[in-house]
């Protein structure tokens, strides 16, 4: 029992000298150093921060950036709103005619839309970013402004409104009033076509009798000046010796060689007018006519037998296999063709070359295909890239289809 008082005693006066020295869970002496060191400014003197305002600051700050950041527009999207702010200004004056709405930048061009953007830019002096114009307000040359940050998305911008404002444009168009009645033209055009090719000999009166019946004034969209057109479409008489055929074989409703290609013309001419009113790109594919040329015509015959001798004939074609052949193909590049010069190489290249030679605007695919519209009778390619298009005549055209391609395809360059 002695021995064990001893040792209680011992144990004892060991752990009251070591408590002074103890130390509390989670927390270092003075002289360690912090394993989790807050972040503090020391406090040598009155003039820097005491306790935890540096990290109240940081905090305050962070705050500050993470607003900015979540609230205020980057270059990026300051300079998108700058510049469209200048266009609609520019361009915003709409007007209504005939149920169609234009604006004053319907005809502009890009490079007018483009100077007058940087000039609305340059007298634009207000700070871009205001979060960041506490230090570059009074820098010389104006930092922080649309003039400094912004000419450099002008151009990426320009085309995005050109693009947007084209859309709105084309379907602002296609819901008018002139739209929909050129629609209605068009539909009774398409079936006065096919009357007037199916009847093109009968006699006048029963060709205008079947047509006033299909595209007449009683007709949506038809009217008595159509009748004309498709009952007149390829009549012998639009010169003197035409006029003297006539007499001659006492055949007033004599049609020309290529009375087929003149009722086309016709048709192209109403589907160019929807196009217009409508913004659309409708085209009309027809066939080559085949046409008898070797046969002399009456005036020939009648001055033969006056004067005892003959007119010397044209040899007669041979029968073409494919007669239903298109007169025209429409082919889309690859790449962009700036210039005339250069669809027609691409042209030329694709017709000479074999169709697997590697070509940078057109696939093997079309190169083929190119090919055997040419041998089976086609006469123009249309080269087409993403805005613009070229007719590239391949063979000789008559004045009716080189009508019939300058109609449709109006809006193509032609050299």
């Amino acid at each position: 029992m002695k021995y064990f008082s001893c040792i209680c005693g011992f144990l004892g006066a060991y752990f009251a000298f070591c408590g002074a020295f103890a130390v509390s869970a989670g927390t270092v002496g003075a002289s360690d150093k912090n394993r989790a060191m807050i972040i503090q400014a020391p406090a040598k003197n009155n003039n820097q921060l005491r306790g935890n305002a540096a990290v109240a600051n940081s905090y305050k700050n962070n705050q500050r950036n993470t607003y900015f950041i979540v609230n205020q527009p980057d270059v990026d999207t300051a300079c998108r709103e700058k510049i469209f702010k200048c266009l609609t200004d520019y361009c915003d004056d709409t007007t209504v005619v005939s149920g169609v709405p234009t604006t004053k930048c319907q005809y502009a061009t890009e490079s007018e839309l483009y100077n007058y953007t940087l000039l609305c830019l340059q007298r634009d002096t207000e700070i871009l970013l205001p979060q960041y114009g506490a230090n570059t307000k009074n820098y010389v040359g104006g930092m922080n402004t649309a003039a400094q940050l912004c000419p450099s998305y002008v151009q990426q911008e320009l085309m995005s409104y050109l693009s947007m404002a084209n859309m709105a444009n084309q379907l602002s168009k296609s819901h008018s009033d002139l739209c929909l009645k050129r629609r209605q033209e068009l539909e009774a055009a398409m079936a006065c076509h096919a009357v007037a090719l199916a009847y093109g000999n009968e006699t006048s009166s029963k060709l205008t009798s079947y047509l006033t019946d299909y595209c007449g004034a009683g007709v949506p969209g038809g009217s008595a000046e159509m009748v004309t057109r498709f009952s007149n479409a390829g009549n012998v008489g639009a010169n003197i010796w035409g006029w003297a055929e006539k007499i001659v074989s006492l055949d007033l409703n004599k049609k020309g060689e290529d009375w087929q290609a003149a009722i086309d013309a016709v048709l192209a001419g109403y589907t160019n007018r929807m196009n217009l009113a409508c913004g659309d790109n409708m085209q009309l594919n027809t066939v080559s006519h085949g046409s008898n040329t070797g046969a002399p015509s009456a005036l020939q015959t009648v001055a033969a037998m006056a004067v005892g001798t003959t007119f010397p004939t044209v040899s007669t074609p041979s029968a073409n296999p494919y007669a239903n052949q298109s007169i025209w193909l429409e082919v889309t590049s690859l790449s962009e063709l700036y210039k005339f010069d250069d669809a027609y190489q691409v042209v030329m290249a694709a017709l000479s070359n074999p169709s697997t030679t590697p070509n940078a605007f057109l696939n093997s695919a079309q190169m083929d295909n190119m090919q055997t519209a040419y041998t089976r009778g086609t006469k123009v390619f249309i080269m087409r890239d993403s805005a613009r298009c070229y007719i590239i005549p391949v063979a000789p055209l008559t004045d009716s289809e080189q009508s019939l391609v300058a109609q449709t395809y109006a809006s193509c360059f032609s050299h």
